[in-house]
């Protein structure tokens, strides 16, 4: 009895190890270098114009969020990733801050009139992140401008399911995905109304588009991240009057 109650126990934990396999898990720590942006409200226009967050009325992220430097922002897939970021090896470095974890809107775009270690920050190949001022006062002074991070991919924590917002019309329509957990990523996202999947094509960052009469038809979403490749399928997210200029949300997450 006592060798089948063993058994059993090894059997349940492989199958909770399988199961948890596929989940995204943290990184391993690597160096980079921080600065910010905008002021101390946090809420600046530089959020969100080349992931496609600026289409929102109000930011989702509020000021927890960076623009990536080129390698990291990687033609876009890097939109909607969480990034762990503490202060590290500088004089300006605040005593005791914690970590702070934000998520990737925008791209730091490469300023090539400079010097790649004198304002030409974002520069490829350097590892950066533009922070929202709030965020980078939380572990580094003012004044310093720039300092050295370290800093790791984790986890997107999220509240509530993974939201649609719908652009278009009924025949093209383009929906805007945020609130994504996990690698909060995007890979692929293929729609479905009456009839069979439809593989949505990349607008621009977080945007996908499907060239087909979807109007008056009950919608549901499948989406697969970019670097855990998890999928996931939201069933009726949208009934069939919804309409362009509304944000539908899912019942689910990652």
């Amino acid at each position: 009895m006592a060798s089948l109650l063993h058994f059993h126990a090894s059997a349940v934990l492989m199958i909770m190890m399988l199961i948890g396999s596929d989940a995204f898990q943290a990184a391993d720590w690597t160096p980079a270098f921080a600065t910010f942006y905008g002021d101390s409200s946090g809420l600046s226009d530089d959020m969100g114009g080349a992931c496609g967050y600026a289409n929102f009325a109000s930011n989702p992220y509020t000021y927890n969020t960076a623009a990536l430097s080129t390698p990291l922002f990687n033609g876009g897939k890097g939109c909607g990733g969480c990034y762990e970021i503490r202060c590290q090896g500088s004089p300006h470095c605040l005593s005791g801050a914690q970590s702070v974890t934000v998520t990737g809107t925008n791209l730091c775009p490469p300023n090539y009139a400079q010097s790649s270690d004198d304002g030409g920050w974002c520069n490829p190949p350097r590892l950066h992140f533009d922070m929202a001022m709030p965020m980078f006062l939380t572990f580094a002074e003012q004044v310093a401008g720039i300092v050295p991070v370290m800093y790791r991919r984790v986890p997107c924590q999220r509240s509530g399911g993974i939201r649609f917002q719908f652009q278009g019309n009924a025949y093209w329509l383009l929906v805007f995905v945020i609130n994504i957990g996990g690698s909060g990523d995007i890979g692929s996202v293929s729609v479905k109304g009456s009839n069979d999947w439809i593989v949505m094509s990349s607008n621009w960052g977080i945007s996908y588009q499907a060239f087909s009469n979807l109007g008056g038809q009950a919608l549901s979403f499948m989406l697969t991240t970019y670097t855990s490749q998890e999928t996931i399928t939201c069933n009726n997210v949208a009934d069939s009057g919804w309409s362009t200029g509304m944000t539908y949300e899912a019942s689910n997450n990652f």
